[in-house]
């Protein structure tokens, strides 16, 4: 596949889509976009063609990227009126790159076989720092064909770049990362909020521990933001209700008797009895703060 001039489309251009978009058209391609909210002016400075709906956006492209909050929303896109469903013609691709429900994921994927078309789950990691740097970690579930075949704008988007399997093992590789993201966020902010409740300057005890076998990525940069107060997330969140709908990492525990729906269930009673869940993922902290009555800094 030529990396010069497809015409690609794009629907969901929050503050993960929208450097996306950037990228892919940095990389020489011709974009169509939808959103549901106002288009950022500086995707139609670039270039950008706005259309009107999802259909709209899948009849002019051959490759239909969506990158949206949920299991809903992308059902929404895909299926709902004036859905990328009803503008797909025979051999397109369409590419998810939200981070939603596996299951859901091989459904969706069946009902846009079944128009002729192909489909591929890859959701990212890394942010809305690593959307703008192009060093996205993009796992993909599909066809090895059409992995192939996209792979060229992968690259334009990400480094990191597995075809994990099938529809659906994407997500389910994306439910493992935040799995492991989550765990290790609740394990350095309960390290920080014991440090500092002890009496200790939580700063100086993350820079000794960023020397020994305590490191990770999350110490490095989200022990910096609990320190700092610094809860803004890198992705769009919307705020979780008193009572959340099960995400997919507790529907797939759930399902399968997994310890993590036991770890996510006890996170949802702790963040039910801290209130409000800010920032995030990040504002767990926030929750283990109010378990224990003691911040690990003073807000600013």
């Amino acid at each position: 596949m030529s990396k010069s001039g497809l015409k690609l489309g794009f629907i969901g251009l929050g503050i993960m889509g929208t450097p996306m978009v950037l990228n892919l058209i940095k990389g020489g391609h011709v974009l169509f976009v939808n959103t549901r909210s106002k288009v950022p002016q500086e995707l139609s400075a670039a270039g950008a063609t706005v259309c009107p709906s999802p259909a709209s956006v899948a009849e002019q492209a051959d490759i239909i990227f969506t990158m949206v909050p949920d299991t809903p929303d992308v059902e929404k896109v895909l299926f709902g009126d004036n859905g990328v469903a009803k503008g797909l013609s025979k051999g397109k691709v369409v590419v998810d790159m939200s981070s939603i429900d596996p299951i859901a994921t091989k459904a969706f994927a069946k009902k846009i076989n079944a128009l002729g078309c192909d489909y591929l789950d890859a959701p990212v990691s890394g942010g809305e720092v690593g959307a703008k740097a192009a060093s996205l970690t993009i796992m993909v579930g599909g066809e090895q064909a059409v992995f192939d075949k996209v792979k060229p704008l992968f690259e334009l988007m990400g480094k990191n770049i597995t075809l994990i399997g099938g529809n659906g093992d994407g997500q389910t590789c994306k439910v493992a990362n935040q799995i492991i993201v989550a765990l290790n966020i609740a394990a350095v902010g309960e390290a920080l909020v014991f440090a500092s409740k002890a009496g200790a300057d939580p700063a100086k005890v993350r820079q000794a521990l960023m020397g020994g076998f305590a490191s990770s990525r999350i110490l490095e940069v989200h022990g910096e933001r609990m320190i700092k107060r610094t809860f803004n997330p890198g992705f769009s969140h919307r705020a979780a209700p008193e009572r959340p709908e099960p995400g997919p990492a507790r529907r797939q525990g759930a399902e399968r008797g997994a310890t993590a729906d036991r770890q996510r269930r006890a996170t949802d009673a702790g963040l039910r009895r801290a209130g409000s869940w800010p920032g995030g993922p990040l504002g767990l902290v926030k929750a283990l703060e109010a378990l224990a009555q003691h911040p690990v800094a003073p807000d600013a």
